[in-house]
């Protein structure tokens, strides 16, 4: 295990806390006011738009692995996710709260930190979403455990949802699937080879890309009557957005457009990373068939993977087709607790 260099003496929580104030003093948004050094933080959201918020555990040895992950995929992943509900929902990020629950070991290490920090602001920054505050604290175990607040704003009354999909509405994915379940399969049968990867946009499981600028173009443009974002796997999202919505869904195998990292699978090893994967963090909506999608937006391509149907007695919720045989789907991806 590669270990990194260690600073002589833990720093106090105080220390701690100025450690990541230090980091984000060149922050500006016009929506914050006030951000990390007092008891709250100040946000002064648009007029004429309403809050929207989404938390996020990030949970060592559920979320990520220390000795896999680097600090940086660490960092931009605890981000990632919530930057992701935000995009589901077409809404401008404001601001974002962390907290994080240490180890002792951990807390002393400042490489291991500021790693994460770079991983985090880095994304942060790239989405004009300040670090607004948050929490520190000693874990209770030798994991770590970071939480992510975002929240973010819609025009009132107008954010995208998971219910308002009707039959005869098209399905459509962002970008490409199935590449976050085998890139992480790859890193953890060679966790050395892929560690120390840099945010390139090739890693879809170590950086992630939340899709925000499409989820606010489809809001922007009245594009879609539904959307969820991928982040449990295609079965079980889609799932959630069809019971959310009461209706069911036909899917097209041929369709499905795969991530490249998934060409060397066989292909039922393929078509199980595509549907059932997960972490993905692409956006799933539908659109009335009237409507024209555009064949890319914001540069991320868009694909139509098949279509909403009325629900029916004895018929299967969701169902694929492959080679013109119909199949029941069965969502088969992430679920806590399960």
């Amino acid at each position: 295990m590669h270990r990194e260099p260690k600073s002589r003496t833990p720093p106090s929580e105080l220390a701690l806390i100025e450690r990541i104030r230090a980091r984000t003093s060149t922050q500006r948004s016009k929506s914050l006011r006030l951000g990390i050094g007092d008891d709250c933080a100040i946000l002064t959201p648009p007029l004429g738009q309403e809050l929207l918020v989404t938390t996020d555990f990030s949970l060592e040895g559920r979320h990520f692995l220390r000795d896999v992950h680097s600090p940086q995929s660490i960092g931009h992943r605890t981000l990632a996710r919530g930057l992701s509900d935000l995009a589901a929902m077409g809404a401008t990020p404001l601001a974002c709260f962390l907290s994080l629950a240490l180890p002792k070991s951990v807390a002393r290490d400042t490489v291991w930190l500021d790693g994460f920090l770079d991983g985090l602001l880095s994304l942060a920054k790239a989405f004009k979403v300040p670090l607004a505050g948050g929490d520190t604290s000693q874990s209770p175990s030798d994991h770590i455990l970071a939480d992510i607040t975002l929240l973010g704003a819609a025009p009132a009354g107008h954010a995208l949802r998971r219910a308002g999909a009707h039959a005869g509405n098209f399905l459509y994915v962002t970008g490409s699937l199935g590449g976050a379940a085998t890139e992480l399969a790859a890193l953890i049968a060679n966790p050395h080879k892929l560690r120390h990867a840099v945010n390139s946009g090739d890693h879809p499981h170590l950086f992630p890309q939340p899709r925000v600028s499409v989820g606010q173009t489809l809001l922007r443009r009245s594009l879609a009557t539904a959307c969820i974002d991928l982040s449990d796997g295609l079965s079980t999202d889609l799932a959630h957005l069809c019971t959310t919505s009461r209706v069911s869904a036909e899917i097209d195998a041929a369709l499905l457009p795969a991530h490249p990292l998934t060409a060397g699978l066989d292909k039922a090893a393929q078509i199980a990373a595509v549907l059932h994967g997960g972490e993905d963090y692409e956006l799933l909506f539908a659109a009335a068939a009237s409507t024209r999608i555009p064949r890319s937006i914001a540069g991320v391509p868009i694909t139509r993977i098949g279509r909403i149907v009325r629900p029916r007695k004895n018929r299967p919720q969701m169902t694929i087709v492959a080679e013109g045989t119909a199949f029941e789907l069965q969502p088969q991806g992430w679920e806590h607790l399960k």
